[in-house]
């Protein structure tokens, strides 16, 4: 196939030659040009095809011929000895007029082509500047080889629609055709100045017409009956007229224009009084059909009835359509209540007024004839008037903005990106669409950027008036073709519009089965980028299908300014998302994964994040001395990674704090002055002072005792082996960081089989519900002794945590244990060296009757230094106890407080290696203080004795 004169084979002509031979063009062709190739390509186009359709029955006397004539003459006069050729299409693409800047250029082309009605629509042309302009609705340019057709291989143009200023239509398209070797950037700024002549004097030829209206109308109130010389503008409907009260008068009155036919509609003002406004469609002089809108206030009944054949409902429509206009009686007008002021009255002047005009028509602007008040008659007034299609234009694009206004307050509530997808579909049915469908890419779901979205979207949304329809069902994965509307709004990062989706070949060609069905209710498609700070998020599709109309340039737009706020909306939320995923990461992995394995109490935990955010709650179990057990909860102030960050410090030194065998009342002492010292130590926190809540208790299953101590924090649920429930009374304790003031512990007495539940504050604080009726919730979620602790926490979870919760949720319930006294063996002896040898004989016997014998003699060796350095350092009285558990633990208790330290000792010393002795036999020691004297203990592993 020949490459094209203009290029001589390379670049785009080498680019085309490989598209038309079926080749893959990935690259050297712009996004706009292969587009046009494929639906071109899909139409069953011909690139050697030489004739165009044409057609007689345009308008030759349209706007955008009577706007665009002395723009066109002032061009060829500009470039007149150029091979310059001007031409200007309507929206259809039929060239309704043209210049050349010499006259032979009209010689070179084909009869038919010279004079106008010749088609040049991408549909039968393939791409050209004029098709292509249509379809893109912007700027083109297209050059040499980019033309699909042989014949414009040598030609280049640019091309730019011209829209109605008043509606924003597309009127038509004005284009610049020269040869491909005389290309100039500055055509593009004098085509844009061009485009814009045209618009303004369209814009006069609407002000025009709209003048003769009102022309026509005070010429036809000059004929009538005296009655009507009282009229009333809507400034002057009372002094104390409110404006929004205007504004309802004005709105309503563009949907009465918009009708386009005799109606009235009575109007409400917010101070109670109504307003009949009445239209009255009329013709100017020139032929200009229109309405007039009269505003009829209370009164007696006029010498004449006033005949109101028809009465409007103006709720809104859909889409910014009108609602239908039903036939009725007239409407007997009752009087509202006088308010208070006087009603002016006030005069049309014989000639024509001043004027304003606005987006809803034009208002005459009124003088008051005399400052007494309204004679006992009905007076009507001109309010506005206009075209109906102009009325129709204004109504809409009020109602636009209505939706968008809308649409600032009802996308982005949540920070869910599915939510905020989800809100978009909503806003926009069936306002604007009828049906929405949503797609995603997974990653941004999880709150990433996706690598390649055109490959990894999922659908997201399906919404619409009905749930009938074949689309793709949410969670399944959607393959777009390269032309379909989707993927190409992707690649150039602007919304598409098929008005037609019967002729959309690559829309057609995705899904043969689907469409099929799809087209038997949807007709119109736009689809749009959701793009926010350079990221692609997805795409949204819009169909119609129950509005005949196709969607328009507003229409797609609207579309585009929705999508666009959604898409930061979701991008904040897919934002967020990424943070929160990080932060719950960081949480979870300063929880406990494994709890460790002890006999005291058998626990179950839950921890459940905060909708909105994350905050700092955390729980632990600890193993101490003496087969005893240590259970933290507790809770940082705040959310975010600074709250994680410091509740993992936090933690870890509660768990050292508690394994140095400090009671419950000194670890939150020490805890205090940790949380203190963050705080000092974190001026970037900002954010105001770093404080914690906490609750430790310390159960010691060989006493059935457990020591509790809070620090803020809500106190624990207890329940007892016959289902009792209470809320054990303990110190409150002020919250960690505030320093100063000591806490207290408090301890109570656990039977075998009572239940200890720990929670932070978000599972009864909640703003919707009342503490006290939670902790009612609470007491009989508990109140059933055969559950288990796995069951007890899923049964709190499921009744008394709230079902959105806003701050995190923390659950630890311990389930006690006792431990057999007859695994405890406990000798109390004097201060008498002598003594020792008896405690070593007693304790070798109980280890007999363990069964431990292989224990023996590690633990005689440690009982005989420990007990020894009791009497020579210690004091007395002096206890011994053995707990057999899973390890043997040896104890020795004085009542001083004292505390060996472990030294290495010099060769030349005569003692001081006995703890050292210790240290190498036991598994474990340490020392443990009382509240009168010490406990030294050593733990030995029974499997390595």
């Amino acid at each position: 196939m020949p490459t094209g004169h203009a290029t001589g084979g390379t670049g785009p002509a080498r680019s085309r030659e490989r598209f038309l031979q079926g080749e893959p063009v990935e690259a050297g062709v712009r996004t706009s040009i292969l587009s046009s190739w494929q639906r071109s390509r899909s139409l069953g186009l011909s690139p050697d095809q030489a004739d165009l359709p044409f057609r007689d029955d345009f308008d030759r006397d349209a706007r955008i011929v009577r706007a665009a004539v002395p723009v066109l003459d002032r061009l060829q006069a500009r470039f007149a000895g150029s091979k310059m050729n001007i031409s200007v299409a309507d929206a259809s693409g039929t060239v309704l007029l043209r210049r050349f800047g010499e006259a032979s250029l009209a010689r070179s082309l084909p009869a038919f082509q010279r004079v106008p009605g010749f088609v040049f629509a991408e549909r039968v042309a393939g791409t050209n500047g004029i098709g292509l302009a249509l379809a893109e609705r912007q700027l083109i340019r297209v050059h040499g080889a980019e033309h699909f057709a042989e014949r414009s291989q040598r030609s280049a143009c640019r091309a730019l629609p011209v829209r109605d200023p008043l509606s924003g239509r597309i009127e038509g398209v004005l284009c610049f055709g020269y040869p491909s070797s005389t290309e100039d950037p500055e055509l593009a700024i004098t085509i844009r100045k061009a485009a814009q002549a045209i618009e303004r004097r369209l814009l006069r030829q609407s002000s025009a017409r709209e003048r003769a209206l009102l022309r026509a109308y005070l010429d036809t109130g000059a004929t009538t009956s005296a009655g009507l010389h009282h009229t009333v503008g809507v400034d002057e409907l009372a002094l104390e007229l409110h404006p929004r009260d205007r504004a309802v008068l004005t709105e309503k009155a563009a949907e009465l224009i918009s009708r386009g036919q005799r109606a009235a509609a009575v109007v409400c003002l917010f101070d109670g009084r109504r307003v009949t406004l009445v239209s009255r469609p009329m013709r100017s002089g020139s032929g200009v059909e229109g309405v007039a809108i009269e505003a009829v206030l209370p009164g007696p009944a006029p010498r004449e009835p006033l005949a109101v054949p028809t009465q409007v409902d103006v709720s809104p429509g859909s889409s910014g359509r009108l609602a239908v206009v039903t036939a009725v009686p007239p409407p007997r007008f009752v009087p509202a209540a006088a308010a208070p002021g006087r009603l002016p009255v006030a005069t049309l002047s014989r000639n024509l007024p001043d004027v304003a005009h606005g987006p809803f028509g034009t208002v005459g602007r009124v003088d008051v004839a005399d400052d007494h008040p309204a004679p006992p008659s009905r007076t009507r007034g001109l309010v506005m008037v206009g075209e109906p299609r102009v009325g129709t234009y204004a109504l809409a694009a009020r109602r636009r903005l209505e939706l968008l206004s809308e649409a600032s307050a009802r996308i982005g509530t949540t920070l869910d990106v599915r939510r905020t997808a989800q809100e978009l579909a909503e806003t926009a049915v069936p306002r604007l669409a009828d049906f929405v469908t949503i797609d995603l890419p997974e990653a941004v779901l999880r709150g990433e950027e996706s690598a390649d979205p055109r490959t990894d979207l999922h659908r997201t949304v399906v919404h619409g008036i009905s749930d009938d329809l074949p689309f793709s069902p949410v969670g399944k994965q959607v393959d777009f073709g390269p032309t379909t509307p989707q993927i190409r709004c992707l690649t150039s990062g602007q919304a598409v519009l098929e008005p037609d989706l019967k002729a959309a070949a690559g829309w057609l060609a995705q899904d043969p089965e689907h469409t099929e069905r799809l087209l038997t209710e949807v007709h119109s498609l736009i689809a749009v980028p959701l793009v926010a700070r350079g990221v692609i998020l997805g795409i949204a599709s819009f169909y119609r299908a129950q509005d005949p109309a196709p969607f328009g340039d507003d229409d797609r737009s609207l579309g585009l300014e929705l999508a666009s706020r959604a898409a930061l909306s979701i991008d904040n939320a897919r934002r967020y998302t990424r943070e929160r995923t990080m932060v719950l990461t960081l949480q979870r992995s300063l929880l406990p994964h494994d709890l460790p394995d002890q006999d005291a109490v058998e626990i179950a935990h839950r921890y459940l994040p905060a909708e909105s955010d994350v905050g700092g709650d955390w729980y632990d179990v600890i193993p101490l001395s003496g087969t005893r057990i240590g259970l933290f909860v507790g809770d940082v102030v705040g959310h975010g990674m600074l709250s994680a960050a410091t509740m993992g410090q936090l933690r870890t030194a509660a768990r050292s704090f508690a394994e140095l065998d400090f009671p419950p009342d000194e670890v939150l002492t020490h805890l205090d002055n940790l949380v203190g010292r963050l705080d000092r130590e974190e001026p970037a926190a900002g954010a105001g002072v770093i404080g914690a809540t906490c609750l430790y208790a310390v159960y010691d299953p060989t006493s059935q005792q457990c020591t509790m101590a809070r620090a803020g924090h809500p106190p624990p649920a207890l329940v007892r082996p016959d289902g009792t429930v209470s809320f054990p009374d303990l110190p409150a304790g002020p919250p960690l960081g505030l320093g100063g003031l000591p806490f207290e512990s408090a301890e109570i007495h656990l039977p075998e089989g009572s239940r200890l539940l720990l929670y932070t504050d978000g599972l009864i604080e909640d703003r919707q519900r009342d503490v006290d009726v939670v902790l009612d919730q609470l007491r009989g979620a508990l109140a059933h002794p055969e559950q288990t602790p796995e069951q007890t926490c899923q049964t709190v979870l499921e009744t008394v945590a709230p079902a959105h919760p806003c701050d995190d949720i923390a659950l630890l319930v311990a389930r006690t244990h006792a431990m057999d006294p007859r695994r405890i063996a406990a000798w109390d002896l004097p201060a008498d060296p002598a003594r020792v040898s008896e405690v070593r004989a007693a304790a070798l016997r109980q280890l007999a009757d363990w069964g431990l014998d292989e224990a023996a003699f590690a633990a005689e060796l440690m009982l005989s230094e420990l007990v020894t350095n009791a009497i020579r350092h210690g004091a007395g009285p002096i206890r011994v106890r053995l707990l057999h558990g899973r390890t043997l633990i040896c104890e020795v208790s004085d009542a001083s407080n004292t505390a060996p330290h472990l030294r290495r000792a010099a060769s030349t010393d005569e003692g001081g290696r006995g703890l050292f002795l210790v240290a190498q036999l036991a598994q474990s020691w340490g020392t443990r203080y009382l509240p009168e004297g010490k406990v030294i203990w050593a733990e030995c592993g029974l499997d390595a004795a």
